[in-house]
Protein backbone atom coordinates (compact mmCIF):
# COMPACT_ATOMS: atom_id res chain seq x y z
CA UNK A 1 0.00 0.00 0.00
CA UNK A 2 0.96 3.54 -0.37
CA UNK A 3 2.52 5.43 2.38
CA UNK A 4 0.72 7.73 4.23
CA UNK A 5 1.76 11.33 4.30
CA UNK A 6 4.63 12.06 6.28
CA UNK A 7 3.74 15.35 7.88
CA UNK A 8 1.13 17.64 8.72
CA UNK A 9 1.52 19.50 5.74
CA UNK A 10 1.71 16.28 3.39
CA UNK A 11 -2.26 15.44 4.82
CA UNK A 12 -3.40 18.98 4.65
CA UNK A 13 -2.34 18.86 0.64
CA UNK A 14 -3.77 15.41 0.47
CA UNK A 15 -7.32 16.14 2.44
CA UNK A 16 -7.59 19.77 -0.04
CA UNK A 17 -6.93 18.04 -3.21
CA UNK A 18 -5.08 19.26 -5.94
CA UNK A 19 -5.28 22.75 -6.02
CA UNK A 20 -7.04 26.11 -4.37
CA UNK A 21 -10.13 27.18 -4.56
CA UNK A 22 -12.12 24.11 -3.74
CA UNK A 23 -13.38 25.06 -0.45
CA UNK A 24 -16.49 26.21 -1.69
CA UNK A 25 -16.96 22.97 -4.37
CA UNK A 26 -16.27 20.72 -1.14
CA UNK A 27 -18.55 22.48 1.30
CA UNK A 28 -21.45 22.23 -1.43
CA UNK A 29 -20.24 18.70 -1.66
CA UNK A 30 -20.80 17.78 2.12
CA UNK A 31 -24.10 19.76 2.17
CA UNK A 32 -25.24 17.39 -0.64
CA UNK A 33 -23.83 14.12 0.76
CA UNK A 34 -25.23 14.88 3.99
CA UNK A 35 -28.82 15.97 2.20
CA UNK A 36 -29.00 12.30 0.84
CA UNK A 37 -27.58 10.33 3.84
CA UNK A 38 -29.92 11.75 6.75
CA UNK A 39 -33.10 10.30 4.81
CA UNK A 40 -31.05 7.22 3.85
CA UNK A 41 -29.47 6.81 7.16
CA UNK A 42 -33.57 6.17 8.46
CA UNK A 43 -34.51 4.00 5.32
CA UNK A 44 -31.38 1.50 5.36
CA UNK A 45 -31.23 1.38 8.75
CA UNK A 46 -34.67 -0.52 8.92
CA UNK A 47 -33.27 -2.46 6.27
CA UNK A 48 -30.63 -3.53 8.20
CA UNK A 49 -33.01 -4.21 10.91
CA UNK A 50 -31.67 -1.69 13.61
CA UNK A 51 -33.07 1.38 15.24
CA UNK A 52 -32.57 4.42 13.02
CA UNK A 53 -30.20 6.34 15.88
CA UNK A 54 -27.74 3.56 15.31
CA UNK A 55 -27.32 4.73 11.59
CA UNK A 56 -27.23 7.78 12.70
CA UNK A 57 -24.27 6.79 14.94
CA UNK A 58 -22.33 4.86 12.32
CA UNK A 59 -22.35 7.90 9.21
CA UNK A 60 -20.12 9.81 10.51
CA UNK A 61 -17.61 7.45 11.85
CA UNK A 62 -17.32 5.62 8.81
CA UNK A 63 -16.79 8.99 6.43
CA UNK A 64 -13.94 9.84 9.31
CA UNK A 65 -11.98 6.51 9.11
CA UNK A 66 -12.20 6.21 5.39
CA UNK A 67 -10.29 9.70 5.41
CA UNK A 68 -7.94 8.33 7.83
CA UNK A 69 -6.51 5.64 5.39
CA UNK A 70 -8.33 6.02 2.38
CA UNK A 71 -7.08 7.93 -0.74
CA UNK A 72 -10.02 8.10 -2.99
CA UNK A 73 -10.51 12.27 -3.45
CA UNK A 74 -14.47 11.35 -4.16
CA UNK A 75 -15.98 8.22 -2.74
CA UNK A 76 -18.51 8.75 -0.18
CA UNK A 77 -18.19 6.10 2.74
CA UNK A 78 -21.59 5.01 4.42
CA UNK A 79 -24.76 2.53 4.34
CA UNK A 80 -26.01 1.39 1.43
CA UNK A 81 -28.91 -0.85 0.32
CA UNK A 82 -26.56 -3.52 -0.74
CA UNK A 83 -24.83 -3.49 2.72
CA UNK A 84 -27.70 -3.08 4.85
CA UNK A 85 -29.81 -5.75 3.33
CA UNK A 86 -26.47 -8.25 3.83
CA UNK A 87 -26.24 -7.33 6.68
CA UNK A 88 -30.11 -7.85 7.74
CA UNK A 89 -30.03 -11.16 6.19
CA UNK A 90 -26.79 -12.20 8.28
CA UNK A 91 -27.77 -11.19 11.24
CA UNK A 92 -31.50 -12.46 10.89
CA UNK A 93 -29.73 -16.48 9.94
CA UNK A 94 -28.13 -16.18 13.36
CA UNK A 95 -31.39 -14.72 15.43
CA UNK A 96 -34.69 -13.26 14.93
CA UNK A 97 -34.61 -11.25 17.77
CA UNK A 98 -35.19 -7.72 17.17
CA UNK A 99 -33.20 -7.24 20.55
CA UNK A 100 -30.24 -8.98 19.18
CA UNK A 101 -30.30 -7.22 16.27
CA UNK A 102 -28.09 -4.21 17.07
CA UNK A 103 -25.30 -6.29 19.04
CA UNK A 104 -25.19 -9.01 15.57
CA UNK A 105 -25.05 -6.13 13.46
CA UNK A 106 -22.39 -4.31 15.06
CA UNK A 107 -20.28 -7.39 15.41
CA UNK A 108 -20.53 -8.35 11.47
CA UNK A 109 -19.28 -4.84 10.66
CA UNK A 110 -16.24 -5.57 12.94
CA UNK A 111 -15.81 -8.66 11.63
CA UNK A 112 -16.51 -7.90 7.81
CA UNK A 113 -14.42 -5.41 8.63
CA UNK A 114 -11.43 -7.13 10.15
CA UNK A 115 -11.54 -9.31 7.46
CA UNK A 116 -11.15 -6.56 4.34
CA UNK A 117 -8.28 -5.40 6.84
CA UNK A 118 -6.35 -8.83 7.09
CA UNK A 119 -6.97 -8.87 3.41
CA UNK A 120 -5.46 -5.58 2.78
CA UNK A 121 -2.50 -5.93 4.64
CA UNK A 122 -2.26 -9.09 2.74
CA UNK A 123 -2.14 -7.57 -0.17
CA UNK A 124 -5.32 -9.40 -1.67
CA UNK A 125 -7.29 -6.36 -3.07
CA UNK A 126 -7.60 -8.24 -6.52
CA UNK A 127 -9.71 -10.91 -5.31
CA UNK A 128 -12.46 -8.82 -6.26
CA UNK A 129 -11.29 -9.23 -10.06
CA UNK A 130 -12.41 -12.93 -9.41
CA UNK A 131 -16.48 -11.93 -8.86
CA UNK A 132 -17.45 -11.95 -12.15
CA UNK A 133 -19.22 -8.55 -14.11
CA UNK A 134 -22.34 -10.90 -15.10
CA UNK A 135 -22.75 -12.38 -11.62
CA UNK A 136 -22.71 -9.35 -9.54
CA UNK A 137 -24.63 -7.78 -11.83
CA UNK A 138 -27.56 -10.96 -11.61
CA UNK A 139 -26.84 -10.58 -7.70
CA UNK A 140 -27.42 -6.92 -7.32
CA UNK A 141 -30.47 -7.04 -9.56
CA UNK A 142 -31.96 -9.84 -7.56
CA UNK A 143 -31.13 -8.30 -4.28
CA UNK A 144 -33.14 -5.24 -5.45
CA UNK A 145 -36.25 -7.29 -6.44
CA UNK A 146 -35.93 -8.31 -2.94
CA UNK A 147 -35.80 -4.89 -1.50
CA UNK A 148 -38.62 -3.14 -3.54
CA UNK A 149 -40.67 -6.34 -1.96
CA UNK A 150 -39.91 -5.87 1.61
CA UNK A 151 -40.16 -1.36 0.76
CA UNK A 152 -43.57 -2.53 -1.15
CA UNK A 153 -45.61 -3.89 2.07
CA UNK A 154 -44.97 -0.64 3.73
CA UNK A 155 -46.38 1.26 1.14
CA UNK A 156 -49.42 -0.29 1.45
CA UNK A 157 -49.53 -0.79 4.36
CA UNK A 158 -49.06 -4.90 5.68
CA UNK A 159 -45.96 -7.09 6.36
CA UNK A 160 -44.31 -8.65 3.93
CA UNK A 161 -43.84 -11.96 5.77
CA UNK A 162 -40.43 -13.83 6.10
CA UNK A 163 -38.93 -16.23 3.53
CA UNK A 164 -37.44 -15.45 0.09
CA UNK A 165 -38.65 -13.37 -2.62
CA UNK A 166 -41.70 -15.11 -4.03
CA UNK A 167 -42.92 -16.10 -0.68
CA UNK A 168 -42.88 -12.27 0.26
CA UNK A 169 -44.71 -11.74 -3.14
CA UNK A 170 -47.48 -13.79 -2.10
CA UNK A 171 -48.01 -12.71 1.25
CA UNK A 172 -48.24 -9.17 0.19
CA UNK A 173 -50.62 -9.75 -2.47
CA UNK A 174 -52.64 -12.34 -0.53
CA UNK A 175 -53.25 -9.03 1.79
CA UNK A 176 -54.95 -6.74 -1.06
CA UNK A 177 -57.79 -6.56 1.17
CA UNK A 178 -55.94 -5.26 4.11
CA UNK A 179 -54.41 -2.19 2.25
CA UNK A 180 -54.31 0.77 3.72
CA UNK A 181 -55.70 3.45 1.74
CA UNK A 182 -53.73 5.65 3.27
CA UNK A 183 -50.89 4.26 3.35
CA UNK A 184 -50.78 3.75 -0.77
CA UNK A 185 -52.03 7.00 -1.01
CA UNK A 186 -48.69 8.12 0.64
CA UNK A 187 -46.71 6.40 -0.23
CA UNK A 188 -47.55 6.95 -4.04
CA UNK A 189 -47.45 10.60 -3.86
CA UNK A 190 -43.42 10.25 -2.56
CA UNK A 191 -42.84 8.02 -5.52
CA UNK A 192 -44.20 10.40 -7.55
CA UNK A 193 -42.57 13.12 -6.30
CA UNK A 194 -39.05 11.57 -6.23
CA UNK A 195 -38.95 10.31 -10.06
CA UNK A 196 -40.46 14.12 -11.30
CA UNK A 197 -37.70 15.88 -9.26
CA UNK A 198 -35.15 13.66 -10.47
CA UNK A 199 -36.17 14.09 -14.09
CA UNK A 200 -36.48 17.76 -13.78
CA UNK A 201 -34.50 19.48 -11.22
CA UNK A 202 -31.72 17.30 -11.19
CA UNK A 203 -29.76 19.69 -8.88
CA UNK A 204 -32.65 19.30 -5.87
CA UNK A 205 -31.89 16.63 -3.34
CA UNK A 206 -35.04 14.98 -4.32
CA UNK A 207 -35.13 12.31 -1.10
CA UNK A 208 -34.43 14.93 1.18
CA UNK A 209 -37.43 17.86 -0.02
CA UNK A 210 -39.66 14.49 -0.46
CA UNK A 211 -38.33 13.89 3.51
CA UNK A 212 -39.12 17.41 4.45
CA UNK A 213 -42.46 17.56 3.14
CA UNK A 214 -43.93 14.40 4.41
CA UNK A 215 -42.71 15.13 8.03
CA UNK A 216 -44.74 18.87 7.47
CA UNK A 217 -47.98 17.23 6.41
CA UNK A 218 -47.73 14.18 8.59
CA UNK A 219 -47.04 16.48 11.37
CA UNK A 220 -49.83 18.91 10.31
CA UNK A 221 -52.55 16.60 8.96
CA UNK A 222 -51.53 13.91 11.34
CA UNK A 223 -51.19 11.35 9.20
CA UNK A 224 -50.76 8.76 12.33
CA UNK A 225 -54.25 9.36 13.21
CA UNK A 226 -55.30 8.02 9.68
CA UNK A 227 -53.51 4.56 9.91
CA UNK A 228 -50.25 5.58 8.22
CA UNK A 229 -47.44 4.04 10.26
CA UNK A 230 -44.56 6.46 11.58
CA UNK A 231 -41.06 6.15 12.72
CA UNK A 232 -41.75 7.02 15.59
CA UNK A 233 -39.19 8.27 18.73
CA UNK A 234 -35.41 8.48 17.72
CA UNK A 235 -33.28 8.89 20.59
CA UNK A 236 -30.81 12.06 20.34
CA UNK A 237 -27.31 10.56 21.20
CA UNK A 238 -23.88 11.11 20.27
CA UNK A 239 -21.91 8.16 19.31
CA UNK A 240 -19.65 6.32 21.82
CA UNK A 241 -17.38 3.56 21.20
CA UNK A 242 -19.12 0.24 22.44
CA UNK A 243 -17.63 -3.09 21.90
CA UNK A 244 -20.54 -5.76 20.56
CA UNK A 245 -21.80 -7.74 23.68
CA UNK A 246 -23.04 -10.84 21.78
CA UNK A 247 -22.21 -14.60 22.93
CA UNK A 248 -19.00 -16.19 21.69
CA UNK A 249 -20.57 -18.76 19.66
CA UNK A 250 -22.65 -15.90 17.82
CA UNK A 251 -19.42 -14.72 16.15
CA UNK A 252 -18.41 -17.74 14.81
CA UNK A 253 -22.05 -18.18 13.27
CA UNK A 254 -21.66 -14.82 11.74
CA UNK A 255 -17.97 -15.60 10.32
CA UNK A 256 -19.45 -17.25 7.08
CA UNK A 257 -21.85 -14.49 6.44
CA UNK A 258 -18.70 -11.61 6.90
CA UNK A 259 -16.65 -12.95 4.69
CA UNK A 260 -19.85 -12.68 1.56
CA UNK A 261 -20.35 -9.15 3.31
CA UNK A 262 -16.61 -7.98 3.14
CA UNK A 263 -16.65 -9.07 -0.68
CA UNK A 264 -19.73 -7.52 -2.08
CA UNK A 265 -19.07 -3.97 0.47
CA UNK A 266 -15.34 -4.16 -1.33
CA UNK A 267 -16.45 -4.61 -4.49
CA UNK A 268 -19.15 -1.72 -4.31
CA UNK A 269 -16.72 0.56 -2.84
CA UNK A 270 -13.50 0.00 -5.18
CA UNK A 271 -15.57 -0.10 -8.13
CA UNK A 272 -17.12 3.28 -7.59
CA UNK A 273 -13.41 4.81 -6.36
CA UNK A 274 -11.72 3.66 -9.42
CA UNK A 275 -14.01 4.92 -11.68
CA UNK A 276 -13.69 8.16 -10.43
CA UNK A 277 -10.17 8.00 -10.39
CA UNK A 278 -10.10 7.29 -14.23
CA UNK A 279 -12.13 9.78 -14.65
CA UNK A 280 -10.32 12.26 -12.71
CA UNK A 281 -6.92 11.46 -13.54
CA UNK A 282 -5.92 10.04 -9.99
CA UNK A 283 -5.04 6.41 -9.17
CA UNK A 284 -6.46 4.53 -6.24
CA UNK A 285 -4.68 1.62 -4.84
CA UNK A 286 -6.77 -1.73 -4.54
CA UNK A 287 -5.24 -2.99 -1.30
CA UNK A 288 -4.93 0.25 0.33
CA UNK A 289 -8.66 1.10 -0.35
CA UNK A 290 -9.44 -2.88 0.87
CA UNK A 291 -8.09 -1.67 4.75
CA UNK A 292 -9.59 1.80 4.33
CA UNK A 293 -13.16 0.10 3.91
CA UNK A 294 -12.01 -2.40 6.55
CA UNK A 295 -11.20 0.12 9.47
CA UNK A 296 -14.15 1.93 8.19
CA UNK A 297 -16.09 -1.18 8.98
CA UNK A 298 -14.16 -1.73 12.40
CA UNK A 299 -14.95 1.51 13.23
CA UNK A 300 -18.81 1.70 12.42
CA UNK A 301 -18.99 -1.84 14.08
CA UNK A 302 -17.45 -0.30 17.72
CA UNK A 303 -19.96 2.44 17.44
CA UNK A 304 -22.99 0.62 17.54
CA UNK A 305 -23.69 0.23 13.62
CA UNK A 306 -24.06 -1.65 10.82
CA UNK A 307 -22.14 -2.51 7.30
CA UNK A 308 -21.00 0.07 5.46
CA UNK A 309 -19.87 0.28 1.77
CA UNK A 310 -18.81 3.22 -1.01
CA UNK A 311 -22.32 4.99 -2.34
CA UNK A 312 -22.35 5.35 -5.34
CA UNK A 313 -25.71 7.88 -5.69
CA UNK A 314 -24.09 9.98 -2.75
CA UNK A 315 -20.43 9.60 -4.01
CA UNK A 316 -21.22 11.18 -7.54
CA UNK A 317 -24.16 13.97 -6.16
CA UNK A 318 -21.36 15.19 -4.36
CA UNK A 319 -18.60 15.09 -7.34
CA UNK A 320 -21.46 16.97 -9.21
CA UNK A 321 -22.05 19.61 -6.32
CA UNK A 322 -18.22 19.86 -6.68
CA UNK A 323 -16.22 18.20 -4.03
CA UNK A 324 -12.63 17.90 -5.02
CA UNK A 325 -11.15 16.42 -1.75
CA UNK A 326 -11.79 14.50 1.24
CA UNK A 327 -12.49 17.57 3.53
CA UNK A 328 -16.42 16.89 1.95
CA UNK A 329 -16.48 13.75 4.00
CA UNK A 330 -15.24 15.34 7.46
CA UNK A 331 -17.42 18.34 6.60
CA UNK A 332 -20.69 16.30 6.36
CA UNK A 333 -19.78 14.00 8.66
CA UNK A 334 -19.99 17.32 11.06
CA UNK A 335 -23.12 17.90 9.80
CA UNK A 336 -24.47 14.34 10.51
CA UNK A 337 -23.09 14.32 14.06
CA UNK A 338 -25.06 17.33 14.93
CA UNK A 339 -27.86 15.67 12.99
CA UNK A 340 -27.82 12.80 15.27
CA UNK A 341 -27.18 15.12 18.45
CA UNK A 342 -29.59 17.42 18.12
CA UNK A 343 -32.20 17.03 15.01
CA UNK A 344 -33.59 13.29 15.56
CA UNK A 345 -36.84 14.37 17.19
CA UNK A 346 -37.70 15.30 13.73
CA UNK A 347 -38.14 12.11 12.33
CA UNK A 348 -40.76 11.19 14.64
CA UNK A 349 -43.75 11.87 12.29
CA UNK A 350 -42.08 10.63 9.20
CA UNK A 351 -44.13 8.26 7.71
CA UNK A 352 -42.97 4.50 6.70
CA UNK A 353 -44.69 4.74 3.08
CA UNK A 354 -42.26 7.68 2.54
CA UNK A 355 -39.22 5.68 3.69
CA UNK A 356 -40.18 2.91 1.56
CA UNK A 357 -40.45 5.17 -1.59
CA UNK A 358 -37.07 6.78 -0.63
CA UNK A 359 -35.51 3.41 -0.37
CA UNK A 360 -36.85 2.15 -3.83
CA UNK A 361 -36.04 4.69 -5.89
CA UNK A 362 -32.56 4.46 -4.25
CA UNK A 363 -32.12 0.86 -5.52
CA UNK A 364 -33.94 1.39 -9.07
CA UNK A 365 -30.51 1.83 -10.85
CA UNK A 366 -29.74 -2.19 -9.91
CA UNK A 367 -33.07 -3.07 -11.90
CA UNK A 368 -31.76 -1.64 -15.49
CA UNK A 369 -32.04 -4.45 -18.22
CA UNK A 370 -29.91 -2.56 -20.65
CA UNK A 371 -26.65 -4.93 -19.58
CA UNK A 372 -28.86 -7.86 -19.51
CA UNK A 373 -29.89 -6.54 -22.95
CA UNK A 374 -25.98 -6.58 -23.71
CA UNK A 375 -25.57 -9.91 -22.56
CA UNK A 376 -28.00 -11.50 -24.57
CA UNK A 377 -26.78 -9.60 -27.76
CA UNK A 378 -23.23 -10.37 -27.48
CA UNK A 379 -22.89 -12.85 -25.00
CA UNK A 380 -25.25 -15.43 -24.28
CA UNK A 381 -22.91 -17.38 -21.48
CA UNK A 382 -22.82 -14.49 -19.82
CA UNK A 383 -26.64 -13.80 -20.36
CA UNK A 384 -26.49 -17.32 -18.38
CA UNK A 385 -24.90 -16.57 -15.50
CA UNK A 386 -26.41 -13.29 -14.79
CA UNK A 387 -29.49 -15.45 -14.62
CA UNK A 388 -28.66 -18.07 -12.48
CA UNK A 389 -27.51 -15.47 -10.17
CA UNK A 390 -30.61 -13.54 -10.43
CA UNK A 391 -32.60 -16.70 -9.92
CA UNK A 392 -30.24 -17.54 -6.84
CA UNK A 393 -31.13 -14.65 -4.56
CA UNK A 394 -34.88 -15.17 -5.48
CA UNK A 395 -35.50 -18.57 -4.52
CA UNK A 396 -32.76 -19.39 -2.43
CA UNK A 397 -32.20 -16.09 -0.79
CA UNK A 398 -29.15 -13.26 -0.51
CA UNK A 399 -26.52 -15.26 1.13
CA UNK A 400 -26.97 -18.00 -0.63
CA UNK A 401 -27.27 -16.02 -4.01
CA UNK A 402 -24.09 -14.44 -2.96
CA UNK A 403 -22.57 -17.93 -2.81
CA UNK A 404 -23.74 -19.22 -6.22
CA UNK A 405 -22.19 -15.77 -8.11
CA UNK A 406 -18.60 -16.32 -6.69
CA UNK A 407 -19.27 -20.39 -7.53
CA UNK A 408 -20.85 -19.05 -11.09
CA UNK A 409 -17.47 -16.65 -11.23
CA UNK A 410 -14.79 -19.30 -10.27
CA UNK A 411 -16.92 -22.02 -12.99
CA UNK A 412 -16.23 -18.92 -15.55
CA UNK A 413 -12.40 -18.35 -14.19
CA UNK A 414 -11.39 -21.71 -14.04
CA UNK A 415 -13.39 -23.05 -18.04
CA UNK A 416 -11.47 -19.53 -19.30
CA UNK A 417 -8.17 -20.32 -17.79
CA UNK A 418 -8.59 -23.69 -18.88
CA UNK A 419 -8.94 -23.25 -22.48
CA UNK A 420 -6.05 -22.39 -24.43
CA UNK A 421 -5.62 -21.95 -27.94
CA UNK A 422 -2.41 -23.15 -29.63
CA UNK A 423 -0.91 -21.36 -32.50
CA UNK A 424 0.68 -23.04 -35.57
CA UNK A 425 3.31 -20.62 -36.05
CA UNK A 426 5.43 -19.63 -39.39
CA UNK A 427 7.86 -17.06 -40.78
CA UNK A 428 6.93 -13.72 -41.71
CA UNK A 429 7.42 -12.99 -45.37
CA UNK A 430 11.04 -10.52 -45.11
CA UNK A 431 11.61 -11.52 -41.57
CA UNK A 432 13.08 -13.64 -39.49
CA UNK A 433 9.92 -12.80 -37.35
CA UNK A 434 6.76 -15.96 -36.76
CA UNK A 435 3.63 -15.78 -36.48
CA UNK A 436 0.34 -17.54 -35.85
CA UNK A 437 -0.40 -18.56 -39.72
CA UNK A 438 -4.10 -18.43 -38.82
CA UNK A 439 -3.90 -14.15 -38.76
CA UNK A 440 -0.58 -14.01 -40.98
CA UNK A 441 -1.80 -15.67 -44.49
CA UNK A 442 1.82 -15.37 -45.99
CA UNK A 443 3.62 -16.75 -42.87
CA UNK A 444 5.30 -20.05 -44.23
CA UNK A 445 6.23 -23.36 -41.61
CA UNK A 446 9.97 -24.31 -41.81
CA UNK A 447 9.75 -27.51 -43.32
CA UNK A 448 10.26 -30.74 -41.38
CA UNK A 449 9.49 -28.24 -38.23
CA UNK A 450 6.14 -27.64 -36.46
CA UNK A 451 6.40 -24.47 -34.17
CA UNK A 452 3.32 -23.79 -31.97
CA UNK A 453 2.56 -21.88 -29.05
CA UNK A 454 -0.04 -21.59 -26.25
CA UNK A 455 -1.64 -18.13 -26.30
CA UNK A 456 -1.93 -17.85 -22.42
CA UNK A 457 0.13 -19.19 -19.49
CA UNK A 458 0.72 -23.20 -18.60
CA UNK A 459 -1.21 -24.19 -15.79
CA UNK A 460 -2.34 -27.70 -14.18
CA UNK A 461 -5.64 -26.87 -15.29
CA UNK A 462 -4.75 -26.58 -19.33
CA UNK A 463 -1.30 -28.54 -19.44
CA UNK A 464 -2.93 -31.62 -20.12
CA UNK A 465 -5.53 -29.93 -22.66
CA UNK A 466 -2.15 -28.30 -24.43
CA UNK A 467 -0.58 -31.70 -24.93
CA UNK A 468 -3.37 -32.74 -26.47
CA UNK A 469 -3.75 -30.12 -28.48
CA UNK A 470 0.01 -30.35 -29.85
CA UNK A 471 -0.47 -33.71 -30.25
CA UNK A 472 -3.72 -33.34 -32.81
CA UNK A 473 -1.90 -30.93 -34.53
CA UNK A 474 1.63 -32.72 -35.34
CA UNK A 475 -1.03 -36.19 -36.10
CA UNK A 476 -2.49 -33.36 -39.01
CA UNK A 477 0.87 -31.86 -39.99
CA UNK A 478 1.25 -33.77 -43.54
CA UNK A 479 4.55 -33.90 -44.45
CA UNK A 480 5.34 -35.36 -40.74
CA UNK A 481 7.50 -32.81 -38.79
CA UNK A 482 10.93 -34.10 -37.50
CA UNK A 483 10.56 -31.46 -34.54
CA UNK A 484 7.85 -30.00 -32.44
CA UNK A 485 9.18 -26.73 -31.56
CA UNK A 486 7.11 -25.34 -28.34
CA UNK A 487 7.31 -21.31 -27.55
CA UNK A 488 6.80 -21.14 -24.20
CA UNK A 489 7.41 -16.88 -23.92
CA UNK A 490 3.61 -17.00 -22.39
CA UNK A 491 4.69 -18.57 -19.69
CA UNK A 492 6.58 -17.26 -16.57
CA UNK A 493 6.14 -20.51 -14.45
CA UNK A 494 6.75 -23.87 -14.69
CA UNK A 495 5.21 -25.47 -11.68
CA UNK A 496 6.06 -29.44 -11.63
CA UNK A 497 2.24 -30.80 -12.90
CA UNK A 498 3.24 -28.77 -16.06
CA UNK A 499 6.97 -29.81 -16.48
CA UNK A 500 5.66 -33.64 -15.71
CA UNK A 501 3.03 -32.98 -19.01
CA UNK A 502 5.41 -31.76 -20.95
CA UNK A 503 8.15 -34.65 -20.15
CA UNK A 504 4.86 -36.74 -20.77
CA UNK A 505 4.75 -34.76 -23.97
CA UNK A 506 8.47 -35.47 -25.08
CA UNK A 507 7.95 -39.16 -24.24
CA UNK A 508 4.82 -39.49 -26.95
CA UNK A 509 6.66 -37.76 -29.03
CA UNK A 510 9.83 -39.84 -29.02
CA UNK A 511 8.11 -42.84 -29.80
CA UNK A 512 6.72 -41.50 -32.82
CA UNK A 513 10.61 -40.76 -34.12
CA UNK A 514 9.29 -36.46 -32.92
CA UNK A 515 12.12 -34.44 -30.96
CA UNK A 516 11.25 -31.89 -29.03
CA UNK A 517 12.41 -28.50 -28.36
CA UNK A 518 11.69 -25.31 -25.89
CA UNK A 519 12.13 -21.87 -27.16
CA UNK A 520 11.56 -18.67 -25.12
CA UNK A 521 11.67 -19.54 -21.71
CA UNK A 522 10.95 -16.65 -19.22
CA UNK A 523 13.85 -16.21 -16.35
CA UNK A 524 12.18 -18.30 -13.32
CA UNK A 525 10.19 -20.49 -16.03
CA UNK A 526 13.99 -21.39 -16.48
CA UNK A 527 15.20 -22.14 -13.35
CA UNK A 528 11.75 -23.86 -12.50
CA UNK A 529 12.73 -26.20 -16.01
CA UNK A 530 16.31 -26.64 -15.24
CA UNK A 531 15.47 -28.10 -11.17
CA UNK A 532 13.05 -30.72 -13.55
CA UNK A 533 14.10 -34.27 -15.19
CA UNK A 534 12.73 -33.04 -17.98
CA UNK A 535 16.14 -31.15 -18.23
CA UNK A 536 18.22 -33.74 -17.98
CA UNK A 537 16.05 -35.67 -20.37
CA UNK A 538 15.67 -33.10 -23.35
CA UNK A 539 19.50 -31.95 -22.87
CA UNK A 540 20.85 -28.54 -23.31
CA UNK A 541 20.83 -28.70 -27.22
CA UNK A 542 17.16 -28.87 -27.17
CA UNK A 543 16.44 -25.30 -25.39
CA UNK A 544 16.54 -22.34 -27.75
CA UNK A 545 16.49 -18.57 -28.22
CA UNK A 546 14.17 -18.25 -30.24
CA UNK A 547 12.36 -20.13 -33.16
CA UNK A 548 14.54 -19.07 -35.89
CA UNK A 549 17.68 -20.29 -33.77
CA UNK A 550 15.85 -23.60 -32.88
CA UNK A 551 14.53 -24.08 -36.87
CA UNK A 552 18.50 -23.75 -37.92
CA UNK A 553 19.81 -26.08 -35.18
CA UNK A 554 20.92 -29.63 -36.25
CA UNK A 555 18.25 -31.86 -36.03
CA UNK A 556 18.32 -34.18 -32.90
CA UNK A 557 17.92 -37.81 -32.71
CA UNK A 558 15.49 -38.36 -30.19
CA UNK A 559 17.31 -39.83 -26.88
CA UNK A 560 16.36 -43.53 -25.87
CA UNK A 561 14.00 -43.58 -22.93
CA UNK A 562 16.11 -43.32 -19.65
CA UNK A 563 16.44 -46.49 -17.02
CA UNK A 564 14.69 -44.89 -13.57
Amino acid sequence: MADPPRSSAGLRATLSGRGRGVARGDLLGALTAWALIVPECVAYAQIAGVPPQNAFYAAPVALVAYVVLGRSRFLIIGATSAAAVLSGATVADVSSDPKQAVGLSAALAVMTGGVLLAAGLARLGFVTNFLAEPALYGFLFGMALTIVVRQSAKIVGVSSGDGQFFPRVWTVLRQAPDWSVASLAVGAAALAALFLIERYLRKVPASLVVLIVALVVSAAVGLKDHGVEVVGEIPSAVPVPHLPGIAAEDWWKLAGGACGVALVVYAEAFSIASRFAREHGDEVDADREMAAVGVANIAVGLFRGFAVSGSASRSAAATAAGARSRMTSLIAAGLILLTGAFLTPLFTALPEPVLGAIVIVAVRGFLSTAELRRYAASDRASMWVALTALLGVLLFDLLPGLLLAVALSLVLFIAAASTTHVAVLGRLPGSRRYGDVAQHPGATPAPGVLAVRPDGALFFGNADRTRLAVLSLTAAAHPAPHTVVLDLSSTYHLGIPVLDTLDDLRDTLRRQGISLRLVRLRARARRDFERHHLSTRLGPDAVHADIEEAVAARPLTPPPERQE
